[in-house]
């Protein structure tokens, strides 16, 4: 059986000057039917560029874009903008980094459900009001009736938070991608915001993409797990086996400058050295060496590809089973 998003050697490139900057490169992964798959990374790895290309949001030109999106069986890369319309909200529901830039500051919160559900449902204007009471309700908001009528000034950071959910629902998509949901929130709202999100696509059945840096929220919420550098998947699996057993330095890496509390309090978080690399000047190999504890002359003279370090686990690394067992 098919899943329901399939992405197929994607890339995109952006012309800079004289120099061409490789912002997604050959990523490959795939979401079930009510899954969630985290996208992790730090930034300007091409998280965010990966999800507005595969639902047609990178302009074109500036930007080059290659490879397959099969949305439900349908390659979204193929479709015109009219189409590609019609699947955004429907098919695919989207929440935006930061809600109070995602959110028209001129229309009240209703107008701005309303509208999305009367384009795209054909419902009347009471049908669509009832409908947007029960979301607001629905993703936590109370006095919901009361809430359409005001402006997005009047919410707080999780509320406009809740609300760009509610609107991500609004037309019963079968796919949601957040992309980096919680970042302009406080760590209590950033937990009951992901927890909210998790429920819903459990009763819903709906699949959810997150795309986000903080790790803690994926280990607790997320099925699988993709790890992104340099615009490429150099790790991915279930995400019990990569926090339990990370077999890319890298992402040994993320989870060492992680605070736990099964540690002591005195213990020094441990930083990755360096910086990511600019990508508008990769070469031919791993784009992670000058970073690496575990480079030899093999990671100079080519890129390695992602193989199976595992059941249902693979990681981009010439030599995963040199690192130490993670502790």
């Amino acid at each position: 059986m098919a899943s329901l998003l399939e992405i197929e050697n994607l890339s995109v490139r952006f012309p800079a000057g004289g120099a061409v900057v490789q912002a997604v490169d050959g990523v490959s992964y795939s979401v079930d039917e009510g899954e969630t798959v985290a996208v992790v990374g730090e930034s300007g790895c091409g998280k965010s560029v990966h999800a507005l290309a595969m639902t047609g949001l990178v302009p074109r030109p500036p930007a080059i874009i290659g490879g397959a999106v099969r949305f439900a069986g349908r390659d979204l890369a193929t479709l015109e903008e009219s189409e590609l319309r019609r699947i955004r909200g429907p098919g695919i529901g989207m929440v935006f980094q930061e809600p109070m830039t995602s959110l028209n500051p001129l229309m009240t919160v209703g107008r701005q459900l309303t509208e999305h559900m009367r384009t795209h449902l054909g419902l009347s204007r009471r049908a669509a009001r009832d409908r947007a009471v029960e979301l607001l309700g629905l993703v936590g908001i109370g006095e919901p009736a009361a809430r359409l009528d005001q402006y997005p000034h009047h919410f707080s950071g999780g509320m406009r938070q809740r609300v760009m959910i509610a609107i991500a629902l609004a037309c019963r998509p079968r796919l949601i991608i957040a992309d980096e949901p919680t970042t302009a929130l406080d760590v209590t709202i950033q937990a009951q915001i992901l927890k909210l999100m998790k429920e819903l696509t459990r009763e819903m059945g709906v699949a959810l993409v997150i795309i986000t840096h903080n790790l803690g929220l994926v280990a607790r919420y997320a099925d699988r797990v993709n790890v992104m550098y340099a615009g490429r998947i150099v790790e991915h699996g279930r995400a019990a086996d990569i926090f339990a057993d990370p077999r890319h330095p890298y992402t040994r890496g993320l989870l060492a400058s992680v605070p736990r509390l099964d540690r002591p309090r005195t213990e020094r978080l441990v930083p990755i050295d360096g910086q990511p690399p600019d990508l508008s000047r990769l070469d031919g190999g791993c784009s992670y060496r000058p970073r690496c504890g575990f480079v030899t002359e093999a990671c100079a003279r080519s890129r390695p590809a992602l193989e199976p370090a595992g059941a249902a686990h693979a990681a981009a690394c010439f030599h995963p089973g040199k690192m130490p067992a993670a502790a």
